[in-house]
């Protein structure tokens, strides 16, 4: 669009910033919200896919005769209204899984399969890009660059407007029997700093805190080995595009195929272990990497992509669970609390996880750029010195090993066991969805299980 690399980056970093603040926020309206039809979510998801899809188009047609200053302002007015239109939709939506699912093996599953679309759904418009825009280069005019980007926002948009209403319409039933068991109680009024007062207070519990500050650092971690991970690939093994492509297939197609195993291992095993296994599994993964990285001046280009695709196969195996288990542990954290207290605050809840992880994943990028300067890493030379080269593998292997590290310390760390939740699930099934405070109902004896089944 003709803007500086630096304003575009200020515009993502306020925008962000604002994507952070909104979550809790929209979290908490979500609790406080009765709709006869829509429920407390999906009255927020079916204005979100519509605005989404809306801001989303808005933002590639911006015109081309505004000064630069103007076009500055128009993708970060942009930008700030569609991550308040994602927030709309991903906040209540990620509350909405908590809602209908707070049983212990139920919640792997439903987790599982976000992950796998959500992968899909991050590999998607890159399929589109090659479909639409591949013969798109720097050397073709900026008129015809953006009319193939315009083409693609409006193809996204489409594509989220189908899923979304699948999404919200085949889930209503469920918001007039959810599982959520809560008590009926009056709407609070909106307290900005009661809100932020209750996101230190989340922090307090050692189970919230320890997921929380977990998946930021298996985050940093994420952010390590896809962003500095892709210049690896092309400035140190010299892979083709093909190549990298492949690459990333191997690692989110390890993710994808992986959440069968993980949702497996959750129940055999309690969800920590499952995921410190997994975790453990991305950090050998990365070994073997090591390893190749190197021998690398000795082997040619092609037996080091067939070498280099297994080990990503592996890492991605291992974040299969990154992705998926924490949000499932998290959600025990969420229904535990909602039975202790009988007040259903998921959407906050689940906003302040969305709100720390965002953040650490800024922190993560601006980490990775001082580094990448600190190397003297230049994106327009086709060919990188070698201290460069050699900073990028340090970069890559010492970031995804030291917060894979502190990942795993952390979550070693959590309390919740498989019977904590299942305990909690056989008083409401003894007492009705209505919960009541957690020292009325401990109080009364736990249900036999062939009294239950009589």
């Amino acid at each position: 669009m003709g803007i500086s690399g630096s304003l575009v980056g200020v515009a993502i970093a306020i925008s962000s910033l604002w994507d952070g603040v909104s979550d809790p926020l929209i979290g908490h309206l979500s609790d406080n919200t009765k709709n006869k039809f829509f429920g407390k979510r999906l009255g927020f998801m079916f204005f979100g896919i519509f605005a989404i899809a809306f801001i989303n188009i808005c933002i590639w047609s911006m015109p081309a005769s505004l000064s630069e200053i103007g076009k500055f302002f128009w993708l970060l007015i942009g930008m700030l209204a569609i991550e308040t239109a994602n927030t709309c939709y991903g906040t209540p939506f990620s509350a909405l899984a908590i809602d209908i699912a707070p049983d212990y093996n139920e919640q792997s599953k439903v987790q599982g399969f976000k992950t796998v679309f959500n992968i899909i759904g991050m590999i998607l418009p890159s399929v589109l890009m090659y479909f639409f825009m591949s013969s798109i280069s720097l050397s073709i005019q900026q008129q015809y660059s953006q009319k193939g980007y315009i083409t693609i926002a409006c193809i996204n948009s489409a594509l989220l407007i189908f899923f979304g209403l699948i999404t919200i319409f085949s889930t209503l039933r469920f918001t007039h029997k959810q599982k959520i068991y809560s008590l009926d109680l009056p709407k609070e009024k909106f307290n900005f700093s009661k809100l932020l007062a209750g996101y230190f207070s989340v922090l307090k519990k050692k189970d919230f805190r320890v997921v929380i500050l977990g998946y930021s650092f298996a985050t940093i971690a994420s952010a390590f080995l896809t962003s500095v991970g892709m210049h690896l690939f092309t400035y140190c093994y010299h892979f083709s595009s093909t190549q990298i492509s492949m690459v990333l297939i191997a690692l989110f197609g390890g993710a994808i195929a992986s959440q069968p195993l993980w949702v497996y291992a959750s129940k055999r095993m309690d969800k920590k272990r499952a995921l410190i296994i997994s975790l453990s599994t991305i950090v050998f993964g990365i070994f073997l990497t090591i390893i190749t990285f190197l021998f690398r001046e000795f082997i040619d280009t092609d037996t080091m992509f067939l070498i280099a695709v297994p080990c990503l196969i592996l890492c991605g195996i291992g974040a299969g669970a990154m992705y998926s288990l924490p949000f499932s542990m998290y959600a025990d954290c969420v229904t535990l609390e909602i039975f202790k207290t009988g007040q259903n605050s998921a959407g906050a809840y689940t906003g302040y996880f969305t709100f720390t992880y965002n953040l650490a994943n800024s922190i993560a990028l601006l980490i990775i750029g001082f580094l990448l300067d600190l190397i003297k890493f230049d994106s327009t030379m086709p060919v990188q010195a070698m201290s460069v080269q050699n900073g990028l593998g340090l970069i890559v292997f010492f970031g995804v090993s030291i917060f894979l590290s502190l990942a795993i310390m952390v979550f070693s760390k959590f309390s919740i066991k498989r019977s904590d939740v299942l305990k909690v699930q056989m008083v409401l099934d003894r007492d009705g969805r209505q919960a009541k405070p957690l020292q009325e109902n401990l109080a009364k004896p736990a249900v036999k299980p062939q009294e239950k089944s009589a």
